[in-house]
C-alpha cells in the first residue's frame, strides 16, 4: 500500500506539471508568439508539424516531375529557361522545407526513406499527366495559385522555422503563378487550336486543383486541432472557397468556360457556388491508384539511386576535410 503510494505520488506530479506546460504552451501560441526548436512542445504538435511539413516538402520535389517532363519540349528557348527555372525553385523548396522539419529532431533520410517507399503522402496533384504544354499553364496557373492561397498564411505559422521558410517560397510561388497565367493568355490569344488546348488543360486540372486543399472540414481529421495551435490559420473549406473566388473572374478573363455547370455566383454568400468535388477520386489517388502514383516514386526511386555516388563522394569529402582539419 505504502510503496504503491509512492509510486504513484510522481506520475500525478508529472500530469500535473504537464497540465501546466500545455497551459503555458497554448497561452503563447494565443499571444501570437512564435514557438522555436528548443522550446518545449507538446509530442503531437511536433508530431503535427512533422507531418504537414514533410509532406510539404514532398510536394515540392515530386511537383518538379510534371513539369520537368516539358523541359526538352519547350516551345522556346526563353520559355525553357523559364521552366528550368522554375523547377530549380522547386528543389530548393523542398531544401528549405526538409530542413524545417530537420529542426523538430527528424532526420531527413529518415523523411526521403519514407517517400520513396510509399509510406509518406504529398500532393495529390502531383499524380496526374502533362499531356500539353497548356498543361505547364495550368500547372502554374492553378496549382501554383491554389499553392499560394494555402501557404501564404503559413507565413503566420507558430512554429518559426516553417513560417519564415515559406516567406521566400510564397515570394517564388508568386512568380511561378504569373509564369502559369502568362502562358494561359498567350495561347487564348493565339490560334482555334491553342485556345482549344487551353480549354482542355482547364478541363483536366480544374476539379484536382480544388482537391489540393483537402477533404471538406467535416471529413478532415487534422484542421481543428492545427487550427488552435496556429499551425493553420484558416480550414480548407475557407481556402478553397478563397481560391474559387479569386480564380472565376481570372478565367473569364480568359475566355475560357470553368468545367463545372453548376458554378454561379451566390448574391446572398458573397461567394460563389460550385458543384460537388469527386470525393472518391480524391481518396483513390491518395491511395496510390491515380493516373501517375507508380510512375512517380518510380521516378523518384530511379533518380536516388543514380545519384548514390554523389552522396557517398560527399560524404567521403567531407571525412577527408574533417580528418586534415583534426591533424593540423
Amino acid at each position: 500500500m505504502y510503496t504503491q503510494g509512492l509510486d504513484q505520488k510522481p506520475e500525478a506530479e508529472n500530469q500535473a506539471d504537464q497540465a501546466e506546460k500545455l497551459k503555458q504552451f497554448q497561452a503563447r501560441i494565443d499571444a501570437d508568439e512564435k514557438i522555436e526548436p528548443k522550446d518545449w512542445m507538446p509530442a503531437a504538435y511536433r508530431k503535427t508539424l512533422i507531418r504537414q511539413i514533410s509532406q510539404h516538402a514532398h510536394s515540392e520535389i515530386v511537383g518538379m516531375l510534371p513539369e520537368g517532363n516539358w523541359i526538352t519540349r519547350a516551345p522556346t528557348l526563353r520559355r525553357k529557361a523559364i521552366l528550368l527555372a522554375k523547377v530549380q525553385d522547386e528543389a530548393g523548396h523542398g531544401l528549405y522545407l526538409y530542413s524545417a522539419a530537420e529542426t523538430l529532431g527528424v532526420s531527413r533520410d529518415e523523411l526521403v526513406d519514407q517517400l520513396l517507399s510509399g509510406k509518406a503522402k504529398y500532393s495529390s496533384i502531383f499524380n496526374y499527366p502533362t499531356l500539353s504544354w497548356a498543361d505547364i499553364g495550368a500547372i502554374g496557373w492553378l496549382v501554383d495559385g491554389a499553392a499560394i492561397m494555402n501557404q501564404i498564411p503559413l507565413c503566420r505559422c507558430s512554429y518559426g522555422p516553417y513560417a519564415r521558410a515559406m516567406v521566400r517560397v510564397c515570394k517564388e510561388e508568386s512568380f511561378h503563378q504569373r509564369q502559369g497565367f502568362e502562358i494561359m493568355l498567350t495561347l487564348c490569344r493565339g490560334t482555334e487550336e491553342q485556345r482549344y488546348m487551353a480549354q482542355d488543360a482547364l478541363n483536366r486540372w480544374w476539379w484536382p486543383s480544388l482537391m489540393m486543399f483537402g477533404p471538406s472540414d467535416v471529413d478532415s481529421k487534422h484542421s481543428a486541432q492545427s487550427m488552435a495551435w496556429k499551425i493553420k490559420r484558416f480550414s480548407n473549406d475557407e481556402l478553397r472557397q478563397k481560391f474559387i473566388d479569386v480564380t472565376v473572374p481570372q478565367a473569364e478573363h480568359l475566355g475560357l468556360k470553368m468545367p463545372d455547370p453548376d458554378l454561379k455566383w451566390n448574391e446572398t454568400r458573397g461567394h460563389y457556388d460550385c458543384g460537388e468535388i469527386d470525393w472518391q477520386e480524391f481518396h483513390d489517388v491518395l491511395k496510390g491508384n491515380g493516373p501517375c502514383n507508380r510512375e512517380r516514386l518510380e521516378a523518384r526511386n530511379t533518380a536516388h539511386d543514380n545519384g548514390a555516388w554523389v552522396r557517398e563522394a560527399a560524404v567521403a569529402y567531407a571525412n577527408k576535410h574533417n580528418s586534415g582539419r583534426e591533424a593540423a
